[in-house]
């Protein structure tokens, strides 16, 4: 018995301690962040690279929203950060809605060939993406919503399709039948279904869904470069340029002041919705 709680105790003290050290490896760079970020170019200049700064100044942070150089412009990455939010809002609600649609139709309603057209769906979500950014130039130049908002939005709410079908299908489904066969009886059809009953359930798989999309579209790069166009450049964008323009001396705390508040919208969300997150993933949404 003492053999078997001494096992027991070391065993605990083993994932503790790669718990701390997994948690320490992948806090370390942010503390390197954010105290750079806070230092003046002289300090960093002596080497120490972990010490904390012997005097905060929040310079860096003040330039690197309204003042460093984004190629020709000298604004700061606050002109991105506006964008970013004009193309992440259509971008996350759209997908959301119709992905939640498409899961509620191909989940208890299966119209004839739902079958076929949830399976294209999933080969959509295994197609890489650099493989579908020409013929989307080629498409949205056609139309005329190449280098716009609509583009952007397009292309995120066309890459977005595949997976927030599969979840919010795989969350439908495992909902009780008998709640929409009793819908059904008292003469409820498809949109009043979804409307009334099927949204108000979904609120844990909702903050799922949307905690992934804010994320995948607040830290896309290579589609905002490519389809935003230059009036709608989202934050990341606007990221590399401070990063790569550079005239003199490269200035180590702005750099990381920009990466944080590129990143801080993102980490802001799971922050504040993480359990709710946990609470979807619990609840079925990637079964």
């Amino acid at each position: 018995m003492a053999k078997r709680k001494s096992t027991a105790l070391w065993a605990r003290v083993g994932v503790y301690a790669f718990l701390l050290f997994a948690a320490a490896f992948f806090l370390l760079p942010l503390y390197v962040m954010l105290t750079t970020s806070f230092k003046s170019m002289e300090e960093i200049r002596l080497g120490q690279i972990f010490a904390l700064p012997s005097s905060i100044t929040f310079d860096a942070w003040r330039a690197a929203w309204s003042e460093a150089c984004t190629g020709v412009s000298c604004e700061g990455v606050r002109g991105g950060f506006w964008n970013s939010v004009t193309i992440a809002v259509p971008s996350v609600v759209l997908p959301i809605l119709l992905g939640a649609l498409n899961g509620y139709a191909l989940s208890w309603w299966k119209p004839k060939g739902s079958q076929w057209l949830f399976g294209i769906l999933m080969m959509g979500a295994f197609i890489p993406i650099q493989v579908m950014i020409y013929p989307l130039v080629k498409l949205e130049a056609a139309i005329g919503i190449y280098s716009s908002l609509p583009g952007i939005v397009v292309v995120h709410l066309v890459f977005a399709m595949p997976i927030m079908t599969l979840l919010f299908r795989n969350y439908y489904a495992s909902l009780p039948a008998e709640l929409f066969k009793a819908a059904r009886v008292d003469g409820g059809g498809f949109w009043r279904i979804f409307v009334q009953l099927v949204l108000p359930m979904s609120t844990p798989m909702l903050i799922v869904a949307a905690i992934m999309q804010i994320t995948g579209v607040w830290n896309d790069y290579i589609l905002g470069l490519t389809f935003a166009g230059r009036e709608n450049q989202p934050m990341t964008v606007q990221l590399n340029n401070v990063i790569n323009t550079t005239t003199g001396e490269r200035l180590y705390n702005l750099n990381m002041a920009a990466t944080i508040l590129t990143s801080a919208v993102p980490l802001l969300v799971y922050l504040i919705s993480g359990r709710w997150f946990v609470r979807g993933i619990a609840a079925g949404a990637v079964k």
